[in-house]
């Protein structure tokens, strides 16, 4: 019953939605100056819901043998139920922000692409081809979402650590995305879905992910010399520290709760941790 609970939790993507309000959370954590309305939290666990089960019940192969896949397969019309809940908790939630409509729509527009090359209709097959594939897609559209949306949406303090955050952001998740693409490169080419990490050597892949925690940790560091603390610059590049760590095994081990519970959770790890210490 346990585990029956816990795949619910993950594999609904109530998890990933929580772990989106959490990281936006940080952002007003660490920049309390930039207004974040409460229905904008509304609005991020809804459409969290809503793209992640839409993607889901288009998902009928897996790279690997997937315990998520069996149960999106089994529970294809809870995927199809929590996609129109999520629909329609966005849509409600967005109609109280509307005003900042143009920067939401590119933030769905961008969120779209990652899953309509899953659609069966030869349009959307055909953005399969296109280069840069949905690994910078997933990334951008989090840190769009978490990040450059909400600051976008207050407009009011766009600053070099601004910019920062979202580059930090960015880059992490990135280098999360690798690990998923290079689990499922055999698929993606098989399937005929570009990006860099079908077209790289091992050698490749290995170095995008070890330039894009390098860009991560700089990034971070550099917070320093403008709003953050040392001790938050700290807990911010912890989880960059066990994403690296857990590089080599998560590149031989495909455990869905290795993926979708842990390596989805280190984008928010730094949410956590930044709740309990002063945001200076």
């Amino acid at each position: 019953m346990l585990k029956s609970i816990f795949n619910f939790f993950i594999f609904s993507s109530f998890y990933i939605a929580i772990c989106a309000v959490i990281m936006v959370y940080q952002l007003q954590l660490l920049f309390p100056h930039i207004a974040i309305a409460p229905v904008f939290y509304v609005f991020v666990f809804f459409s969290t819901v809503c793209s992640y089960n839409f993607h889901w019940w288009l998902t009928v192969h897996s790279a690997v043998g997937s315990e998520r896949l069996q149960w999106a397969v089994k529970y294809k019309w809870l995927h199809l139920l929590l996609y129109f809940a999520g629909l329609i908790g966005a849509a409600v939630s967005f109609f109280m922000i509307r005003q900042h409509w143009l920067w939401i729509a590119l933030g769905i527009f961008v969120t779209f692409l990652y899953s309509a090359p899953k659609i069966p209709q030869k349009f959307f097959i055909g953005l399969r081809r296109i280069a840069i594939g949905k690994t910078i897609f997933l990334a951008f559209v989090w840190m769009y979402v978490t990040t450059f949306l909400p600051i976008a949406i207050d407009n009011h303090h766009w600053n070099t650590a601004a910019l920062l955050f979202c580059v930090s952001r960015f880059l992490l998740i990135y280098a999360i995305c690798i690990i998923f693409d290079y689990r499922d490169r055999d698929y993606d080419k098989q399937a005929g879905i570009r990006s860099m990490i079908t077209y790289f050597n091992e050698k490749g892949i290995n170095n995008l992910f070890a330039f894009s925690l390098a860009g991560f940790a700089i990034s971070t560091l550099l917070l320093y010399w403008y709003e953050l603390s040392i001790l938050t610059i700290v807990l911010l590049l912890i989880p960059g520290g066990i994403v690296a760590a857990l590089y080599k095994e998560a590149k031989k081990n495909f455990s869905d709760y290795l993926y979708y519970f842990v390596l989805d959770g280190l984008m928010m790890f730094s949410s956590l941790l930044t709740i309990f210490i002063p945001n200076k």
